[in-house]
């Protein structure tokens, strides 16, 4: 049976991750402003595979889902903390930083108080209709095909896990970052674990694992390209730069500019807390002075080739210490890819590619206000913008001042009051200054 959703909405939202989560919040009291949220998921889930005990936030609580647009919304962290009873505990801890559960549990809470969300839709196709002027968004409801139509879309449709080449179709069941807690038992199983990769999740996974050495006796290997397990940088002066004057400064810059910046910051979205850093050190420090710690930490070593032999149940790892110019081979019976996400293009958009403007590179040419359509106000993005707007892009403390400019644009006024200047410094050379 094929159902279709005749009314015209001023916009679809495809995928509901927190940043289209927050657009619907956001959305959700402005009278006259028609929108529907489509995912594939029965329900709202956000990193399930990450979700490690104690692992918090790297952004306070105010990078809610609401706040830093709008701080008297009902969808704010703090009520729902209130809602919960938790309110005084919260405060009583005394961080800033949620616990990654705890979010997880807020979005939920706000998405089960919205109906404009619609779940278990997964979008198979986008058409655009010349007639009407309108899109046509299909999508399945299970076995059941519906249509949508709708002026404007809002992708959201998130990152997906990335595998190196060296990894794909490898065999085995290596396992990528996203699904290390449903994989732990398994991994914890083997004489020796390997994890690579630079981040945060790394870091978080390495951390768990070293901590139950003893309790399951395997070995277990670090293995970073990086040059050193680099920090979260996160002083206030840098923290400046997650601002609308550094946006505009990013995007202002030539194409290739921009990508050898992107290439040079990920240590300030990409970096590792220094409290877990620390953790990390002190109980190696602990655990050599008791006895020997098997386990190796290899910085500067890039994974170039990989290989799995079912027969023995082991990994052969290429690897090149990148300074020193050699390549060598590590044995491993368990893997662990921490090496991050990265935006792909979804096939669903094939139909309208032509109303889409590409860069030289085949990525959306991302204009400042997040549109990438050929009228410059038909179809916006939610975190695919990282080589146009510059690292705030997956910051999700910037997540409302975006939503804040896409109902603008969508509106055609100002709803939410969008800063336009917070920084201190200045990112650029002033204007009118002549040599």
């Amino acid at each position: 049976m094929f159902t279709r959703d005749d009314r015209v909405h001023d916009f679809v939202a495809i995928g509901l991750g927190p940043f289209n989560l927050g657009l619907a919040c956001l959305t959700a009291p402005i009278d006259g402003l028609d929108g529907v949220f489509l995912e594939a998921e029965p329900d709202f889930d956000w990193h399930p595979g990450m979700l490690l005990p104690g692992s918090t936030l790297q952004t306070p609580f105010l990078s809610d889902l609401v706040t830093l647009a709008d701080p008297t919304s009902p969808y704010s962290f703090l009520n729902y903390l209130k809602e919960s009873g938790r309110l005084y505990p919260f405060y009583i801890r005394e961080s800033f930083y949620p616990l990654r559960a705890e979010f997880r549990d807020y979005c939920r809470w706000a998405a089960g108080k919205l109906d404009t969300i619609r779940f278990g839709h997964r979008v198979t196709t986008v058409e655009y209709d010349d007639t009407d002027a309108v899109y046509l968004v299909h999508a399945l409801a299970g076995a059941e095909p519906t249509t949508f139509r709708a002026r404007r879309l809002v992708l959201g449709t998130g990152t997906p896990a990335y595998l190196p080449e060296a990894v794909r179709d490898l065999g085995g069941d290596a396992v990528h970052s996203s699904g290390y807690l449903p994989a732990k038992a398994t991994l914890q199983a083997r004489r020796s674990i390997t994890v690579v990769g630079s981040g945060q999740s790394a870091a978080e996974i390495y951390y768990d694992l070293l901590q139950e050495m003893d309790t399951h006796g395997y070995e277990l290997t670090w293995i970073t390209r990086s040059p050193r397990f680099f920090p979260l940088e996160y002083t206030k002066l840098t923290l400046e730069m997650t601002s609308p004057e550094y946006t505009d400064y990013f995007h202002a810059l030539p194409a290739d500019t921009r990508d050898r910046l992107s290439a040079s910051q990920k240590n300030l979205y990409k970096g590792i807390n220094t409290e877990l850093i620390n953790a990390i050190f002190d109980l190696l420090y602990q655990r050599n002075v008791t006895g020997s710690c098997p386990s190796r930490l290899m910085t500067n070593t890039a994974l170039t080739r990989a290989r799995y032999d079912a027969t023995t149940g082991t990994y052969t790892l290429g690897l090149r210490q990148e300074e020193q110019g050699r390549d060598f081979t590590l044995e491993t019976q368990a893997l662990v890819l921490a090496t991050g996400y990265r935006y792909e293009v979804p096939p669903f958009l094939g139909p309208i590619a032509d109303r889409i403007v590409w860069d030289d590179a085949g990525r959306f040419a991302v204009r400042r206000n997040y549109s990438i359509d050929v009228t410059g106000r038909g179809i916006y993005v939610q975190n695919a913008e990282l080589h146009t707007h510059g690292f705030v892009a997956p910051d999700l403390g910037m997540a409302a001042y975006r939503n804040s400019c896409i109902i603008r644009e969508l509106l055609g006024r100002e709803h939410y009051p969008i800063e336009k200047s917070i920084a201190f410094q200045e990112f650029g050379a002033p204007a009118g200054v002549g040599a």
